[in-house]
């Protein structure tokens, strides 16, 4: 008789799977599929835009003369940061990039906070890992009247305005996990470049879920590319996101989590795993008016934080002087403002998976 195939064996492409709405989808009644599910097979070739590289608008003319109209309803520390490039330095600054960063990441995966097959009936218990201004759990709890939303940062930087069923704590989630609450579905995301032990992180989130209980993964990896061969070493954005990458993993700081998500989530003892890759433009190249929209987010959220992302890198790791990164973020913010200079773009990664209802002996 053969033997069974193995769980890495079992991973299949999701681009079998129908695609969600932005509502939560019940959970099947019988018991489901114990096989992981990957898009591991390549995606689509972005289609770039037919636009010549001659016009004289700047990026910024173009994030609101085409995304205006679009996000009417947004934030409004969503649509200024759009107009300005700012530094970390200002705590606000920061803040709106997050929440840019955020509605990027809802619109990449189809207008939804979550693809876990989570059902509102069942989940009482929710954490959002490294909540960040909190405008995650915030919706949730919006969404999920009937559940107890928890955040946890290393800032307090969430509002003070929040659903009663929603509460910020400050905690640090690379340390021994203090309290002893069970959880129905945990939310971790955009934690590139902030954990030291991915394995250790996704062991802590496993055994602080409750049998049946899901946990969902979003991030990237952050390393630029293109599908045209458009973007290449002559150029200085190319350089500087190497480099960047580099420096960042050399300190036990993985910058390129995504692609491992899924193999930690397996070896953790997750059932019924999925593994889904989404493009993401790096400015409004695209031909696609939804990969546009989305290009536009991330190069807004990317010129916000450019300064203080490579000023803390490059002079705290690889001991670049405050002029040399001036003159490599002059180059990289020209080529990033010059529409159609290339045609870049990173991956998102999410995989989400489930707790056995029969916990292993040695799960912990």
């Amino acid at each position: 008789m053969a033997d069974p195939p193995s769980r890495s064996e079992q991973v299949r492409s999701s681009t079998d799977m129908p695609h969600t709405t932005g509502t939560p989808d019940p959970v099947s009644s019988g018991s489901p599929e114990p096989v992981a599910q990957s898009s591991i097979d390549e995606l689509p070739v972005l289609q770039a835009d037919d636009v010549s590289t001659d016009d004289d608008r700047s990026i910024e003319e173009r994030m609101f003369l085409h995304t205006l109209p679009r996000y009417l309803q947004a934030p409004l520390t969503i649509l200024l940061s759009m107009a300005d490039v700012t530094m970390l330095s200002d705590l606000d600054d920061e803040m709106d990039r997050l929440d840019l960063a955020h509605a990027m990441n809802v619109k990449a995966i189809g207008n939804r906070l979550f693809l876990a097959p989570i059902n509102k009936e069942r989940v009482h218990m929710i954490l959002d890992i490294g909540t960040g201004t909190g405008i995650w759990a915030v919706e949730m709890g919006d969404i999920f009247s009937n559940a107890q939303v928890y955040g946890n940062d290393l800032s307090a930087i969430q509002p003070s305005w929040v659903p009663p069923n929603v509460k910020f704590e400050i905690d640090d989630v690379e340390s021994e996990w203090l309290d002893d609450r069970k959880y129905d579905y945990i939310m971790c995301r955009y934690m590139l470049c902030s954990i030291g032990d991915w394995p250790k992180l996704v062991r802590n989130i496993f055994k602080h879920l409750t049998p049946g209980g899901w946990a969902e993964f979003q991030d990237m990896d952050s390393l630029y590319y293109s599908d045209d061969d458009s973007f290449t070493e002559k150029h200085a954005t190319f350089k500087w996101n190497k480099t960047l990458v580099e420096a960042m993993n050399s300190i036990n700081r993985d910058s390129q989590p995504g692609p491992k998500l899924l193999d930690w989530v397996v070896e953790t003892g997750f059932e019924n795993v999925n593994h889904q890759k989404f493009k993401i433009p790096i400015g409004p190249w695209a031909k696609e008016s939804h990969f546009k929209d989305i290009g536009l987010l991330n190069l807004a959220q990317v010129l916000d934080g450019l300064d203080a992302f490579t000023t803390r890198t490059f002079c705290g790791v690889l001991g670049y002087t405050k002029e040399e990164v001036l003159v490599t973020l002059s180059e990289v913010r020209k080529e990033l403002n010059t529409a159609h200079m290339f045609h870049a773009q990173w991956d998102l990664h999410v995989v989400y998976g489930q707790k056995p209802l029969s916990e292993p002996e040695d799960s912990e």
